[in-house]
Protein backbone atom coordinates (compact mmCIF):
# COMPACT_ATOMS: atom_id res chain seq x y z
CA UNK A 1 0.00 0.00 0.00
CA UNK A 2 1.18 3.36 -0.75
CA UNK A 3 1.17 5.68 2.24
CA UNK A 4 3.40 8.59 0.88
CA UNK A 5 4.34 10.48 -2.38
CA UNK A 6 8.01 9.31 -1.75
CA UNK A 7 6.44 5.67 -1.74
CA UNK A 8 5.28 6.76 -5.56
CA UNK A 9 9.13 7.50 -6.97
CA UNK A 10 11.76 4.86 -8.13
CA UNK A 11 13.83 4.13 -6.00
CA UNK A 12 17.06 6.37 -6.41
CA UNK A 13 20.59 3.88 -5.14
CA UNK A 14 24.31 4.20 -6.03
CA UNK A 15 25.54 1.93 -8.99
CA UNK A 16 28.67 -0.30 -8.31
CA UNK A 17 31.45 0.56 -10.62
CA UNK A 18 32.64 -3.03 -11.33
CA UNK A 19 29.79 -4.66 -12.97
CA UNK A 20 30.34 -3.92 -16.76
CA UNK A 21 31.25 -5.22 -20.24
CA UNK A 22 32.47 -3.79 -23.08
CA UNK A 23 30.68 -4.96 -26.39
CA UNK A 24 32.48 -4.13 -29.84
CA UNK A 25 29.99 -4.02 -32.61
CA UNK A 26 31.47 -5.00 -36.31
CA UNK A 27 29.41 -5.76 -39.14
CA UNK A 28 26.46 -6.82 -37.18
CA UNK A 29 27.68 -9.49 -35.67
CA UNK A 30 27.31 -10.61 -32.05
CA UNK A 31 30.14 -9.79 -29.73
CA UNK A 32 32.90 -12.18 -29.25
CA UNK A 33 32.93 -13.33 -25.69
CA UNK A 34 36.73 -13.08 -25.81
CA UNK A 35 36.64 -9.31 -26.13
CA UNK A 36 34.14 -7.92 -23.64
CA UNK A 37 35.35 -8.45 -20.26
CA UNK A 38 38.20 -5.90 -19.23
CA UNK A 39 39.70 -5.07 -16.15
CA UNK A 40 39.20 -1.43 -16.82
CA UNK A 41 37.78 1.16 -18.35
CA UNK A 42 38.53 5.21 -18.17
CA UNK A 43 38.15 8.45 -20.50
CA UNK A 44 33.95 8.52 -20.65
CA UNK A 45 34.67 11.98 -20.83
CA UNK A 46 33.35 14.66 -22.96
CA UNK A 47 34.10 18.44 -22.93
CA UNK A 48 32.31 21.31 -24.40
CA UNK A 49 34.66 23.63 -25.86
CA UNK A 50 33.75 27.36 -25.92
CA UNK A 51 35.49 30.53 -27.70
CA UNK A 52 35.47 33.56 -26.11
CA UNK A 53 33.61 37.10 -26.96
CA UNK A 54 34.94 40.20 -25.67
CA UNK A 55 31.50 42.96 -26.18
CA UNK A 56 32.64 46.51 -26.68
CA UNK A 57 32.78 48.66 -23.43
CA UNK A 58 32.14 45.58 -21.49
CA UNK A 59 35.52 45.11 -19.28
CA UNK A 60 34.20 42.74 -16.69
CA UNK A 61 33.84 39.73 -18.41
CA UNK A 62 33.61 37.60 -21.70
CA UNK A 63 31.22 36.26 -23.41
CA UNK A 64 32.16 32.06 -23.66
CA UNK A 65 30.49 30.91 -26.84
CA UNK A 66 29.75 26.54 -27.27
CA UNK A 67 31.80 25.81 -30.07
CA UNK A 68 31.70 22.05 -30.23
CA UNK A 69 32.21 18.79 -28.31
CA UNK A 70 35.62 17.49 -27.53
CA UNK A 71 36.09 13.72 -26.19
CA UNK A 72 38.71 12.14 -24.27
CA UNK A 73 40.49 8.96 -26.02
CA UNK A 74 38.59 5.43 -24.63
CA UNK A 75 40.88 2.96 -22.76
CA UNK A 76 40.25 0.07 -22.08
CA UNK A 77 42.76 -2.49 -19.80
CA UNK A 78 42.51 -6.29 -19.47
CA UNK A 79 45.40 -8.99 -18.65
CA UNK A 80 46.55 -10.50 -21.99
CA UNK A 81 44.32 -13.22 -23.80
CA UNK A 82 46.09 -14.91 -27.12
CA UNK A 83 43.85 -15.71 -29.93
CA UNK A 84 41.65 -12.16 -29.75
CA UNK A 85 40.18 -11.20 -32.30
CA UNK A 86 40.13 -7.60 -31.48
CA UNK A 87 43.90 -7.87 -31.63
CA UNK A 88 44.19 -8.94 -34.97
CA UNK A 89 42.12 -5.45 -35.48
CA UNK A 90 45.04 -3.68 -33.56
CA UNK A 91 47.38 -5.01 -35.31
CA UNK A 92 46.22 -4.68 -38.96
CA UNK A 93 46.07 -0.55 -37.76
CA UNK A 94 49.17 -0.41 -35.91
CA UNK A 95 51.19 -2.87 -38.34
CA UNK A 96 49.38 -2.64 -41.77
CA UNK A 97 48.02 1.38 -41.30
CA UNK A 98 44.52 -0.60 -42.01
CA UNK A 99 41.39 0.42 -39.76
CA UNK A 100 38.41 -0.81 -39.66
CA UNK A 101 36.08 1.27 -37.39
CA UNK A 102 33.73 0.18 -35.85
CA UNK A 103 31.28 0.76 -32.98
CA UNK A 104 31.88 0.30 -28.97
CA UNK A 105 29.43 -0.45 -25.99
CA UNK A 106 30.39 -0.09 -22.65
CA UNK A 107 27.62 -1.13 -20.69
CA UNK A 108 27.10 -0.79 -16.64
CA UNK A 109 25.30 -3.50 -14.53
CA UNK A 110 23.13 -3.82 -11.83
CA UNK A 111 23.56 -5.56 -8.64
CA UNK A 112 21.05 -8.44 -10.87
CA UNK A 113 23.17 -8.10 -14.10
CA UNK A 114 20.30 -5.72 -15.30
CA UNK A 115 21.90 -2.68 -17.30
CA UNK A 116 21.51 0.57 -15.86
CA UNK A 117 23.52 2.74 -18.14
CA UNK A 118 25.61 2.40 -21.25
CA UNK A 119 28.00 4.53 -23.16
CA UNK A 120 27.97 4.20 -26.87
CA UNK A 121 31.25 5.10 -29.18
CA UNK A 122 30.75 5.71 -32.88
CA UNK A 123 33.40 4.88 -35.57
CA UNK A 124 35.43 3.67 -32.39
CA UNK A 125 39.36 3.06 -34.02
CA UNK A 126 43.05 1.71 -31.86
CA UNK A 127 45.62 4.85 -31.46
CA UNK A 128 47.52 2.92 -28.99
CA UNK A 129 48.50 -0.21 -27.95
CA UNK A 130 50.62 -1.07 -25.09
CA UNK A 131 51.69 -4.18 -22.52
CA UNK A 132 52.86 -3.67 -18.79
CA UNK A 133 55.82 -4.70 -17.94
CA UNK A 134 57.56 -8.53 -18.32
CA UNK A 135 59.56 -8.56 -14.98
CA UNK A 136 60.50 -12.39 -13.81
CA UNK A 137 60.50 -11.23 -10.16
CA UNK A 138 56.80 -10.58 -10.46
CA UNK A 139 54.03 -13.01 -10.33
CA UNK A 140 51.37 -10.30 -11.57
CA UNK A 141 48.85 -11.17 -14.73
CA UNK A 142 50.16 -9.05 -17.80
CA UNK A 143 48.38 -5.77 -18.59
CA UNK A 144 47.44 -5.29 -21.86
CA UNK A 145 46.19 -1.59 -22.16
CA UNK A 146 43.56 -0.13 -25.65
CA UNK A 147 43.39 3.38 -26.17
CA UNK A 148 40.53 3.74 -28.84
CA UNK A 149 39.69 7.52 -30.40
CA UNK A 150 36.01 8.06 -31.62
CA UNK A 151 34.18 10.29 -33.84
CA UNK A 152 30.91 11.30 -30.70
CA UNK A 153 29.47 9.84 -28.15
CA UNK A 154 26.15 9.14 -27.07
CA UNK A 155 25.22 8.42 -22.86
CA UNK A 156 22.16 5.49 -22.96
CA UNK A 157 20.36 5.63 -19.62
CA UNK A 158 18.54 2.64 -19.44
Amino acid sequence: MITSIPDLLPQRELVADFRFGVFFLVGGVAPNPLDIRFKRVNGLSATVKTTPLAEGGQNLYTQRLPDGVEYGNLVLERGLIVGSPLHLEVEAALSLFKFAPSNVVVTLFNDAYVPVSAWFFFKAYPVRWAISDLDAASKGVLVDTLELAYARMQILRV
